[in-house]
């Protein structure tokens, strides 16, 4: 069976680096993903049952998606033929499809694994799907984006897709247990900075091995501290990228923390995302958004900060201009909320749609001819301020629909004392319609 070292053209005697040398030898070896291949989890039934279905691997960086393919190959007794997406192209399908054709006459499966197979484009991806069909090959994709956006229909719906989670800090902690056990030596590096170690993989086991093996080739040296290891080693880049699913996903974590009137959440998905490398102006118009959607009327005051935050980011730019943004998003996560008017909004854009060629009431047009006099326009208009309490009551819907009902305030905030307006306004239109339905026609 063709491994990824020998696969890479290199001899079992060539050095090699540490996360290689402890990458899992059987499945019970991989660490984090007993979701997946423990007796209960979806690929260890597959094996329990000897009938291995093609399947998309969907998880971080470094979380065991190459090594569970390349094991999955042995345990079903498969030919493991690794492709990387970025490197492929037409001609590398056809000649791995060619491979897993020839072994299949001679009696031998094929486990084509795909790295990275979000990469290959809709007409590449739909080139998979005969093989797949034919049973020529069992496709096993990995792929860190997701599936839904990245890969098309058709060959979603011949494959499970499996989530590999981010690994937490016990099953780093193994890890660092098995460096320790393949190098003989205890890492010379104490609890604390142990515990930054882990920190600074971020989720990432083979970042951490690397970490590890960093440690190790210091030789035998006093115990490190925290602050020396934060010297000498680089933490983890993010895992964000900024047009992708974890930028949506993030956005999607910022907007309903504040929503959630959590100001704690909302100040981290905001560093999250400035950690990441998000552009702070398109922080800035999300920031300017909430401040619409979700608080409203029930604190005018927020869309006016938040746009005000907006115009001193571009004014001061990173990083001081982002602590302005950091305060509006605080007045927005702690503001009562009222989602009333954006509500009321989609609602009225409806009906707009539907009666787009209703004129309105002859009564609310100006009529600047003798024309328009003559044909009604301006009839009967009542000046609203000239009036008790500055309020008519007249109808200023068009006349072939229904008076409607769009704002509801909520009472949250300032959008009490607008309710109770509200409220006093509907009965004086009540009183005024009964009192016209009493007068002689």
């Amino acid at each position: 069976m063709t491994d990824l070292f020998s696969a890479a053209g290199l001899d079992e005697s060539a050095p090699q680096p540490l996360a290689d040398r402890l990458r899992p030898k059987k499945l019970s070896d991989v660490i984090g993903q007993d979701h997946l291949i423990g007796t209960d989890g979806p690929i260890g039934r597959m094996l329990a049952n000897k009938r291995l279905a093609s399947m998309i691997l969907w998880g971080p960086p470094g979380v065991g998606k190459t090594t569970i393919a390349q094991l999955l190959a042995v345990d079903a007794g498969l030919e493991f033929d690794p492709i990387s997406a970025i490197f492929s192209g037409v001609k590398d399908l056809r000649a791995a499809f060619d491979r897993a054709e020839n072994r299949r006459q001679l009696g031998k499966g094929t486990l084509l694994f795909v790295d990275e197979i979000h990469r290959f484009n809709k007409a590449q991806q739909d080139g998979f799907l005969p093989f797949v069909e034919r049973g020529v090959v069992t496709l096993v994709g990995a792929t860190t984006e997701n599936p839904s956006f990245e890969l098309n229909g058709a060959l979603l719906s011949r494959c499970q897709v499996l989530t590999l989670k981010r690994l937490d800090e016990a099953a780093m902690e193994k890890l660092l247990q098995r460096v320790e056990m393949e190098e003989n030596c205890k890492l010379s590096i104490d609890e604390t900075a142990r515990s930054l170690l882990i920190d600074m993989a971020d989720g990432d086991g083979r970042y951490l091995l690397n970490l590890a093996e960093e440690v190790v080739s210091l030789g035998d040296v006093e115990q490190i501290n925290s602050e020396q290891l934060s010297k000498l080693l680089q933490k983890r880049a993010p895992a964000y990228d900024k047009d992708r699913d974890e930028h949506y996903n993030m956005a999607s974590a910022l907007h309903k923390s504040v929503r959630g009137s959590d100001p704690d959440a909302s100040l981290y998905w905001f560093c999250r995302m400035l950690e990441g490398g998000e552009d702070p102006l398109y922080l800035a118009r999300r920031i300017v958004r909430m401040a619409s959607e979700e608080v409203g009327l029930a604190d005018p005051t927020a869309l006016m900060i938040a746009g005000e935050a907006a115009r001193t980011y571009e004014r001061l730019g990173s990083p001081e201009g982002e602590l302005a943004l950091a305060h509006a998003l605080v007045h927005i996560a702690t503001s009562p909320k009222s989602n009333a008017v954006y509500a009321a909004y989609k609602k009225a854009r409806v009906s707009a749609a539907k009666t787009g060629s209703l004129m309105p009431p002859k009564h609310i047009l100006n009529a600047p001819t003798s024309m328009m006099k003559d044909q009604g326009y301006g009839d009967g208009y009542q000046y609203d301020h000239d009036l008790d309490g500055s309020f008519s009551g007249q109808n200023y819907f068009p006349d072939g629909i229904e008076r409607q009902s769009y704002y509801r305030p909520q009472g949250a905030g300032r959008e009490a004392s607008i309710r109770d307006r509200m409220k006093d306004w509907a009965n004086k239109r009540a009183n005024i319609a009964r009192q016209n339905a009493d007068k002689p026609s």
